[in-house]
């Protein structure tokens, strides 16, 4: 897979990059991302994935543009008000680089489409906002066999994390909170947005370019009142009603799994 000059020039500051280089560039441009959420968490991480040259990205939110979102959903603008959230996110990535196939998605998935999707996918992110959603969309990356990145916030905190196979996500979260707090009910600080979406595409970027480094069965917790951050491993659930009869993963990445080597 070669590079146009134009995208040589584009891509210059990961092709000098001794974990990325030219073959980790190239498994990024042969990479398919699905973003289930082009919310708070989604669209951060729609746009950096498709800066970073990720070939093809599936944008997919059944919402429509609210004056609300604007205060943290920054591939938003005034003017989108009541226009589909993943044909306008779409627009903004094909702007962004035209080098990057993006296909908006603007129905609600269920289980079926969720798991469809994933299969023409090599990892999915999940910036949705509610705990039956990501209890789904996890179930569907654990029965595609696909890595899942999700993040989360509330308030000043935030968090990311990995998932390939066990422990997956319901061993973090066995049940649904019974008490779980919304961000339209307890609020949320817009920058936190940016930063938990950037860190979801940072691990999206190392997974699908081979960098063995990352949070692979790890959940980061960021506090962004005082600035610190501390990094908890998730620990494989037997009883796990997602993954429990699953082999636990042992760090193999996409591109082991698409049979590509490790820069």
């Amino acid at each position: 897979m070669s590079f146009s000059p134009n995208e040589i020039e584009r891509y210059a500051r990961h092709l000098v990059l001794r974990e990325i280089g030219g073959p980790g560039q190239q498994r990024l441009k042969g990479g398919r991302a699905l973003i289930i959420g082009a919310g708070g968490l989604g669209a951060p991480a729609a746009l950096y994935l498709a800066a970073a040259g990720v070939g093809a990205l599936t944008i997919a939110d059944p919402d429509v543009v609210a004056l609300s979102n604007l205060q943290r959903q920054v591939i938003f603008a005034t003017a989108d008000l009541d226009a589909s959230k993943a044909q306008t996110a779409a627009q903004r990535l094909r702007a962004l680089n035209p080098h990057v196939e993006v296909t908006a998605v603007s129905r609600r998935l269920d289980a079926r489409d969720a798991e469809a999707l994933l299969a023409q996918h090599d990892l999915v992110l999940d910036g949705t906002d509610n705990f039956e959603s990501r209890f789904a969309i996890n179930a569907a990356a654990v029965a595609a066999g696909r890595p899942l990145i999700t993040g989360a916030l509330g308030r000043w905190t935030g968090q990311v994390a990995r998932f390939d196979g066990r422990p997956c996500y319901q061993c973090l979260v066995p049940d649904l909170p019974p008490d779980a707090e919304t961000c339209a009910a307890v609020g949320v600080v817009g920058a936190l947005a940016g930063v938990i979406g950037s860190m979801m595409a940072l691990e999206a970027v190392k997974t699908l370019a081979g960098v063995p480094e990352g949070l692979l069965g790890r959940l980061l917790i960021f506090d962004g009142l005082t600035g610190a951050s501390r990094t908890v491993t998730v620990a494989p659930d037997p009883h796990c009603p997602t993954c429990g009869r699953r082999p636990t993963s042992s760090g193999s990445d996409t591109a082991a799994r698409r049979g590509e080597d490790r820069p």
